[in-house]
């Protein structure tokens, strides 16, 4: 069974097709407009995970927002840095991440979600110390806690949620307040997503 230490090689095997063939009909915007709403253009923006950086990476850029990618497999940067040239692209482990700044949106879409929960569970302070005044925080998890595994490309590919309640908790210890939750979400491609923000 693939684990969560198997994730960063299976994107570094897979990222060449999964750039190639990824879905780019944007069915994220109305979770990235959430990100946005009410605030102008020029924004700061953290994309954890952020894979090729199309379609949403893209998507803030040509919005004028000033995006800073992190992926921890180099494959992905690399592909990342031929798509959307505009980003800061950092090749890094978001477990841990510090990079002393603070961020007015910061996503962990279809990337948070590889995480083990003792690797969640421990992003949540990594979350805060990366957040400005009012940050929007948008991650995809799973509807209820277990454990799947998925394919990207040829490759089998760890998932894993914890409770809706749990990451009320931490959300919330954390200095966030839970905005929504959509658990697998027709109008999302059946993803479980939730918007907090910085308290």
């Amino acid at each position: 069974m693939s684990g969560p230490d198997d994730i960063l090689p299976a994107y570094e095997t897979e990222a060449a097709r999964w750039a190639r063939e990824r879905n780019r009909t944007l069915w994220e915007e109305p979770a990235l407009l959430a990100t946005v709403a009410g605030r102008p253009p020029g924004l700061s923006v953290l994309d954890l995970g952020c894979g090729s950086g199309e379609p949403i990476a893209a998507w803030y850029v040509a919005r004028a927002d000033r995006v800073t990618a992190v992926d921890g497999a180099a494959a992905m940067i690399a592909q990342l840095r031929a798509r959307v040239p505009q980003t800061e692209a950092i090749h890094a482990d978001m477990r841990g991440l510090n990079l002393g700044r603070r961020f007015d949106v910061i996503l962990g879409f279809n990337s948070f979600f590889h995480l083990c929960p003792a690797d969640q569970r421990a992003m949540f302070p990594v979350f805060a110390a990366h957040s400005a005044p009012a940050a929007r925080l948008l991650f995809t998890s799973g509807p209820s806690a277990g454990e799947a595994v998925g394919r990207v490309g040829g490759s089998p590919v760890y998932h894993a949620s914890l409770s809706p309640h749990e990451y009320r908790d931490l959300l919330s210890a954390n200095g966030f307040s839970v905005v929504w939750f959509r658990p697998e979400d027709p109008g999302l491609m059946g993803h479980s997503v939730r918007l907090a923000v910085a308290t």
